[in-house]
């Protein structure tokens, strides 16, 4: 047996949103999806438990089978992984937006502008590049990260893809620049994520629990020292968003997980751009092959995530899990259009040729195959983030093949069919028995 789970991250919406009663889902051009759904299962999942923010960490692991109640240690950690940072147990891990910023009124932002008045415009700088992120990332660790003796060696940024970074702290007595214990303050941390805070002034949405005043003060250093750089300037200049702060959030320590060989029994490889993704599969035991021309954006290789797939089942893997992150982006930039086309690009050049390949396969094999098309978790266009309603799924199994013309890839298809309460009941299903009517 092969397993293929497809995540278009964010996919699931609302109606109400810019295109009335609609959702991008409805609206997309997805055939080879919906004859899946005709022919397959189709239902709804709640892959964010009660209690936990609808972030894309929580509904990842819960996708492939774990509890994030348990196993969900924070967000940035499982990125650090992937970008290979070595964390010791005591450490802690943040994520590190690069932001874009502007006064109240819209205009450039100042010095001369309290910070906590400012306004996030853009969580992702304008989908920066990794090299104008990382000399950005550089010159803050080199100015107030690991270079900044009050630190004692303490804290550090590290560059990673695009607006995408990491700041991990090490735990300790307290240090002239503020540290503190963080190890043991950082579970207590209420940090908001940058895209929960789009369009509206920051400052009731900045760190202000016991103990974070050196994150908040590394973040507002951060806009001191990147206002005026030299990638910011030469951006300012072609019209592009600037990367105007450090956004801290996202803290946690090294997880410890069950491998996805020892909770199902296959040996599988993560199809991914963001380190996040890549992040959970590694700490899941899966392989995470870099992909050329995978970006995480709308801009994306499509088809170069289809071929790694394929690479790696020619390879000997039973499991793959391809993660595409356009719908979310598209979702928190407000580009309705763009989720809408980033769907029907998931469609034709990621979902129809993996398939095709297995179909193939099955033909001269006789092995029989399992596709899951999932969203993590639901980014209405609405909001611009994240949002915890149960998102709809398509179960296709090559073994068990029925038709129903009223089954779909949409909201509305799945609320009327087989509903999991969890993430890891629907992955122990997909591995295990299937879904029986």
């Amino acid at each position: 047996m092969r397993y293929l789970i497809v995540v278009p991250d964010g996919a699931a919406d609302r109606p109400g949103g810019p295109f009335g009663e609609r959702t991008a889902l409805e609206l997309a051009d997805m055939p080879r999806t919906d004859d899946l759904a005709r022919r397959g299962k189709v239902g709804d999942v709640q892959t964010i438990p009660f209690g936990i923010k609808p972030g894309s960490d929580a509904a990842n692991l819960a996708v492939i089978g774990y509890d994030p109640a348990k196993d969900l240690t924070g967000r940035s950690p499982l990125e650090a992984v992937s970008m290979g940072i070595d964390m010791a147990d005591t450490d802690v891990s943040f994520r590190a937006n690069l932001v874009t910023l502007t006064a109240r009124d819209g205009g450039a932002p100042s010095l001369d502008i309290p910070f906590e008045e400012l306004v996030i415009t853009d969580h992702a700088a304008g989908d920066i590049s990794s090299e104008d992120g990382r000399r950005l990332i550089e010159y803050v660790d080199e100015t107030i990260g690991s270079s900044d003796p009050a630190n004692e060696g303490r804290a550090r940024f590290y560059p990673g893809i695009s607006y995408r970074h990491a700041f991990i702290v090490k735990d300790g007595a307290p240090t002239e620049s503020g540290i503190g214990d963080v190890v043991n303050e950082s579970p207590g941390y209420d940090l908001t994520p940058p895209h929960d805070v789009l369009d509206r002034p920051i400052g009731p949405n900045l760190p202000s629990d016991e103990g974070t005043e050196f994150i908040l003060n590394m973040m507002k250093r951060s806009f001191a020292l990147l206002t005026d750089h030299p990638v910011n300037a030469a951006r300012r200049a072609a019209g592009a968003h600037t990367a105007d702060a450090v956004w801290i959030w996202g803290q946690g320590r090294r997880p410890e997980l069950a491998t996805i060989t020892e909770k199902y029994g296959v040996k599988g490889t993560v199809v991914a751009a963001v380190d996040l993704i890549k992040g959970i599969g590694l700490c899941a035991g899966l392989d995470a092959p870099e992909v050329k021309g995978a970006t995480g954006t709308l801009d994306t290789d499509f088809g170069a995530k289809a071929r790694a797939a394929i690479d790696a089942y020619e390879g000997g893997d039973d499991f793959v899990f391809i993660h595409v992150e356009a719908p979310d982006e598209c979702s928190h930039q407000g580009d309705a259009e763009g989720k809408v086309r980033s769907l029907s690009l998931i469609d034709a050049e990621v979902i129809a040729p993996v398939a095709d390949w297995l179909e193939a396969n099955r033909g001269k094999t006789g092995e029989e195959y399992r596709i899951l098309v999932v969203p993590d978790h639901r980014t209405p266009l609405s909001i611009r983030t994240h949002s915890s309603e149960p998102v709809p799924f398509v179960f296709y199994d090559s073994a068990d093949q029925g038709d129903d013309a009223t089954h779909a890839f949409t909201e509305r298809s799945g609320r009327a069919g087989v509903r999991f309460s969890s993430g890891a009941k629907l992955a122990d299903r997909f591995f295990g028995g299937g879904i029986q009517d």
